[in-house]
């Protein structure tokens, strides 16, 4: 049993069964595509070598930036160092929510440093 249909099958919305159909992705409803994909073809479709760029934000109004190059399939570093503690919070949880949104991640990489990975970006750790 699916996730979705276990989900709604627990809240008591019926028994799931139209969630078990395979789901065509090159036609959407809205001509939309999902921005995980969006930013997987960006990076594949571009035949340079991959970069990684550092943003040291000052203010929330920064993350624009930080969304704007993430969404486009960039590997973003996310320097908060400068920006107050309140403000770098925020910072934080606006870069979490986006990471989850485009099937990326967010990881540590120092003290108030962190790296956003897009999905098609693998991070090890040894």
């Amino acid at each position: 049993m699916g996730a979705v249909r276990r989900v709604v099958s627990y809240l008591g919305l019926g028994d799931g069964e139209q969630y078990d159909e395979s789901y065509e992705y090159e036609e959407y409803e809205d001509g939309r595509m999902p921005a995980s994909e969006r930013a997987a073809m960006r990076w594949a479709a571009n035949g340079d070598l991959a970069r990684i760029l550092m943003i040291r934000p000052q203010k929330y109004s920064d993350a624009l930036t930080v969304g704007r190059h993430f969404r486009e399939g960039q590997a973003v570093i996310m320097d908060v160092t400068g920006m107050s503690l309140a403000d770098a919070t925020r910072m934080v949880d606006f870069a979490a929510g986006l990471t989850y949104g485009c099937d990326g991640r967010i990881e540590r990489i120092a003290d108030k440093v962190f790296l956003l990975a897009p999905a098609d970006v693998e991070i090890t750790t040894t």
